[in-house]
């Protein structure tokens, strides 16, 4: 089965995106923030990690670029979920390593293609 670390610092969207994946499929983990997110990562990394942009402690961006200068056995593909839907954002996103992106809120049919598009659904 598919594993995916849900990274947001909002339960209630953790728990949307929850319902979601485990309709299609997935096997889901959270976090509440990038450094929860970090541990979890090297401890076992998932097959994808649907990553908010905006939270406290560590943001997604900093994740990121920290989950992709590690040195793990394998790259989980990442989706970044966020309200910042700016060219420059998104450019930015990519640049640092985030496979896709989806806005919020999000439903099952939008979140099923982006992961189809990282070869993930």
């Amino acid at each position: 089965m598919k594993t995916c670390l849900v990274v947001d610092d909002s339960k209630v969207i953790r728990k949307v995106a929850r319902h979601i994946l485990e309709t299609l499929d997935f096997t889901v983990s959270e976090a509440c923030d990038g450094r929860e997110a970090l541990q979890a990562c090297m401890a076992s990394m998932p097959d994808v990690i649907l990553l908010d942009w905006n939270m406290p402690v560590m943001s997604g961006m900093d994740f990121l670029r920290a989950l992709r200068e590690a040195d793990v056995p394998r790259r989980a593909k990442v989706v970044f979920c966020t309200t910042e839907n700016g060219m420059a954002y998104i450019r930015a996103a990519i640049e640092a390593g985030a496979d896709e992106y989806v806005m919020k809120p999000f439903d099952r049919e939008t979140l099923e293609s982006k992961l189809q598009i990282v070869g993930m659904a």
